[in-house]
């Protein structure tokens, strides 16, 4: 064939004691010249030993490594110093002209282009007109986000993205529906499931930190075409949530004044979200992270308050107690009379616990921003099980205590759509025990929270969006980023989605919000199950290829019980949630299809990819469980964490991080 085998042969037996060959030394000469030429900026550096990486990290890196002369002129002059610098022992890896370091801490991915005269991201060329082979040609990965969430960012983004405005306002609808007790139980046993969903998505994401974590391991590790609908069913739901809190913006302003038309708050609102989100992703963080602590002190102060107007501690001197699970009674009768109807209450309160309680997609998609991910991550993970039971469990309870099932106040102010906090059992109770002013700060508190919980979805739909592209399951275009590491057009894409929050402005709220309630419902249930589905699949695998799960940041308890217990229950739960439209009576389209498209649509993407490109179901010893583990085993074994910048950025970073 003309090939020169015996001196290709010669040529990989030249290889230095670090494994390079004579060509590779020369083309690290090259760089390593050319970096005292470019700017940082420019610079992507071919160094990686823990020495310089440590330098890149904490920003003190100057383009060059510590023990090599900058004061030669040119590159065959380095060359000497190259190879006595190999045989250090203080090197950790070898010096790779392969491998380039990440622009701000993002990890690059080896790729083997054959191309004649290819030229590597620095600008320079193979050497002396040699055509550049496979063997040293790199490809940078397209994830190019930054890792520029603090520990405390993450806590407190789990926390926004957990909390809406469902929890002080469309609660009381299920309170409405099965009582007091109904409430509870409900809210109870529903985050034991959100718990069992959690606990099987921290183990693979503390393992494997990568932007849009459970949408890539859905394709990874069970099969592409269930990526590919996974992923999409989770842009939906997100993408969707977003004009949801916007129309619950518009609707929470409104309970001062209707002097600003619901066109001018809307279009306020979605600049106000394009303007956070296309910033660097800390000035997100930092938004998130405040907004997220008004939530915070807004739920705890509603327990407080609870607790003091409950013994007596309001203006009527009213000891109420548990009052109302006496009168009207624990548990209140739905649609039917009995213990049928009951049930059927409970059932509500369950259907309305599953679209309350969020789960923890919204801390697994930081997890390819967060910073030191292997150790913050798991934190942040374990902080799910106080939130659930402090903010939901106990949440659910001082409604059933302030409000009876049957209010007249409260089943008008749902009725008849009254804006904002009006709705709210919390404001009611405060306007039957004549408290004045609470209403107001009540208010525009639970205005901070819709409004962070909106921007929370804008962050997760983008970045889900984002995901896909990555796995090639969406436009490349997707892929793009700005110079701070945000994904521009996936940004753009929803808000454009987002613009669908004007229909408000010729709908009434409610039925605006009942439309977005009712179709994301099922997609969060559906996402759950694939996340639980997923986990099975990467538990399976583990086993098949010997990776002892004990040996991992993050251990779940109870698996793999704890996953089929969470893929049952979301399931079960995504079928029943619009059941009432097949009671007599009830039968109405919009409400049927709002309640069912996402689980028709979800089979359908599947079916289809799994059609179109071919796709199989994943053995479990073919399982890819590697990925990028190397990656971000460097990147931790090197990490060095940043200064805080001031007092109040290092206790906010020890008291949530």
């Amino acid at each position: 064939m003309g090939t020169d085998l015996g001196g290709e042969n010669a040529r990989k037996r030249e290889r230095s004691p670090m494994g390079l060959t004579q060509r590779h030394q020369r083309q690290a000469a090259l760089s390593l010249w050319a970096m005292m030429s470019f700017p940082l900026t420019a610079c992507l550096g071919t160094c990686a030993c823990r020495s310089c990486v440590k330098r890149i990290e904490n920003g003190s890196w100057t383009g060059f490594h510590p023990d090599l002369s900058t004061s030669q002129s040119s590159p065959q002059s380095f060359l000497a110093k190259i190879m006595v610098f190999e045989h250090k022992a203080t090197m950790s890896t070898s010096i790779d002209p392969t491998a380039a370091q990440q622009p701000a801490n993002r990890i690059l991915k080896q790729d083997k282009i054959n191309e004649p005269g290819y030229t590597d991201v620095k600008g320079v060329p193979a050497y002396a007109g040699e055509e550049a082979s496979d063997e040293t040609s790199i490809q940078v990965v397209h994830d190019k986000t930054h890792r520029s969430l603090k520990p405390r960012h993450i806590q407190l983004i789990g926390i926004g993205g957990t909390i809406g405005t469902a929890l002080y306002v469309s609660i009381g609808q299920g309170l409405l529906a099965g009582g007091p007790a109904s409430l509870f139980l409900a809210f109870t046993i529903w985050c034991t499931f959100i718990l069992a969903v959690t606990i099987s998505m921290a183990e693979m994401v503390t393992y494997l930190p990568i932007s849009s974590p459970f949408i890539r391991f859905a394709g990874r590790y069970v099969d592409d075409a269930f990526g590919v609908a996974a992923g999409y069913n989770f842009f939906v739901f997100e993408a969707i949530l977003v004009p949801f809190e916007v129309t619950a913006c518009n609707v929470i302003i409104h309970f001062w004044s209707d002097a600003v038309p619901a066109g001018g708050i809307i279009a306020i609102v979605l600049v106000l979200y394009a303007l956070i989100n296309l910033l660097a992703v800390r000035w997100y963080g930092e938004s998130e992270f405040w907004c997220a602590l008004g939530k915070v002190l807004l739920i705890i102060g509603l327990i407080i308050f609870t607790f003091i107007v409950m013994l007596g501690g309001n203006p009527l001197g009213d000891r109420f107690g548990f009052r109302y699970w006496q009168r009207p009674g624990s548990f209140a009768e739905f649609y039917k009379t009995g213990d049928l109807g009951r049930f059927m209450g409970f059932l509500q309160c369950l259907i309305q616990a599953s679209f309350t309680i969020a789960g923890p997609d919204y801390v697994s998609m930081a997890a390819g921003e967060a910073e030191n991910p292997r150790v913050v991550m798991p934190r942040a993970y374990n902080a799910v099980f106080y939130r659930l039971t402090t903010f939901f469990m106990l949440g659910s309870l001082c409604v059933g205590i302030l409000v009876p099932y049957d209010s007249a106040e409260l089943s008008a102010a749902f009725s008849s759509g009254l804006p904002g906090a009006a709705a709210s059992p919390y404001v009611v109770a405060m306007e039957r025990l004549r408290i004045s002013g609470l209403p107001h700060i009540v208010n525009a508190l639970v205005l901070a929270s819709a409004f962070s919980a909106g921007n929370s979805y804008v962050y997760c739909a983008s970045r889900s969006l984002y995901g896909l592209a990555l796995e090639g399951k969406a436009p490349r275009l997707l892929t793009r980023t700005t110079r701070n590491g945000v994904p521009v057009y996936c940004v753009m894409v929803v808000l454009a989605i987002a613009l669908l929050s004007f229909l408000q402005v010729s709908n009434s709220s409610s039925t605006v919000l009942s439309w977005f309630v009712n179709l994301v419902t099922a997609s969060q249930l559906i996402n759950f199950a694939v996340m639980c589905t997923t986990f099975l699949a990467w538990y399976k695998a583990c086993k098949a290829q010997g990776l002892d799960r004990r040996s991992l940041p993050y251990c779940g308890i109870l698996q793999p019980y704890a996953a089929w217990y969470g893929l049952v229950g979301t399931t079960v739960m995504a079928f029943v949630g619009g059941y009432t439209v097949f009671l007599p009576g009830n039968w109405d389209i919009p409400t049927f299809l709002f309640s069912y498209t996402m689980i028709g649509v979800f089979p359908i993407l599947f079916v289809g990819w799994k059609v179109i490109k071919k796709t199989k179901l994943k053995k479990a010893h073919e399982v890819d469980l590697k990925g990028e583990v190397e990656e971000i085993d460097e990147y931790t074994a090197n990490f060095v964490p940043t200064p805080p910048r001031n007092a109040f950025d290092k206790w906010f970073n020890i008291i949530f991080g």
